[in-house]
């Protein structure tokens, strides 16, 4: 398995012969929206910068595409002409499915939250996220992480956009997967409390992750504090740094 770390939450997975987009915010710097903060941190279009270089070739290989819900910084307008424009078989949450296809998207399979169901020859499983401490995490909706199972291939949690709950918990320690991915941002608005995992929960994830960490949503868009340099530093206090990958933009990570 390769998983390609594009930028933000966008990943890609290459497993045989199908290439896997994962929240695809594919527009160019400052083009996907307006700034999500303008007092708490400095005001910026989003995306803050471009996609790598080698985004696109990688992209345009995608056969399905898997999204965890629908925010601008997960699926953009520019993400959303391609997977028109090629078709793409869209896969999100049961709760995602109507406005998806509204929006004259492909929707090829629903997912339902801690039901296993078919996935390119192996089971995807919905999990459920929450999208910020206290009282943000209504307004900011529905979202869904994955655990995917493919054939041949290392066990994989999509956590997606949530705090640390009890039913991360229960993924991490009961369900054992090879390789986990924490959106690592620690996201926050002008008011209420964070979005994202804080720096604290952050290391209780990895702790907690009985092998692989990927952690991505770090460095593109402007209400994400928390820097790969800030991350690793505390990573390497707690002894944590090891078992953690914090990818580069364009950077590509083999799983045997």
């Amino acid at each position: 398995m390769k998983i390609h770390h594009i930028r933000n939450a966008t990943m890609v997975i290459e497993t045989n012969d199908k290439v896997i987009l994962i929240d695809p915010m594919l527009s160019k710097k400052g083009a996907a929206g307006p700034s999500f903060t303008f007092f708490r941190y400095k005001p910026k279009r989003n995306p803050i910068l471009n996609l790598p270089d080698n985004a696109m070739d990688i992209i345009n290989k995608t056969t399905h595409c898997l999204l965890t819900h629908l925010h601008p910084d997960h699926l953009d307008k520019a993400a959303e002409q391609f997977l028109k424009s090629k078709n793409i078989p869209i896969i999100c949450s049961v709760k995602d499915e109507k406005t998806l296809r509204k929006r004259g998207l492909h929707v090829s399979q629903v997912v339902d939250y801690w039901k296993a169901s078919d996935f390119l020859g192996g089971t995807i499983e919905g999990i459920p996220a929450k999208h910020g401490y206290g009282f943000v995490a209504k307004p900011m909706g529905n979202v869904m992480g994955f655990y995917i199972q493919l054939p041949n291939e290392k066990t994989m949690y999509l956590s997606s956009d949530t705090i640390y709950t009890e039913d991360v918990d229960k993924v991490l320690k009961q369900y054992k997967p090879d390789i986990s991915v924490v959106a690592s941002g620690r996201a926050q608005l002008d008011i209420f409390k964070p979005l994202l995992m804080t720096m604290e929960d952050i290391v209780k994830f990895v702790k907690n992750s009985p092998d692989k960490v990927i952690a991505n949503h770090l460095e593109a868009v402007n209400h994400c504090p928390i820097t790969r340099e800030e991350l690793s530093s505390e990573l390497t206090k707690k002894g944590l740094i090891d078992r953690t990958f914090i990818p580069q933009d364009g950077q590509v990570m083999v799983f045997e």
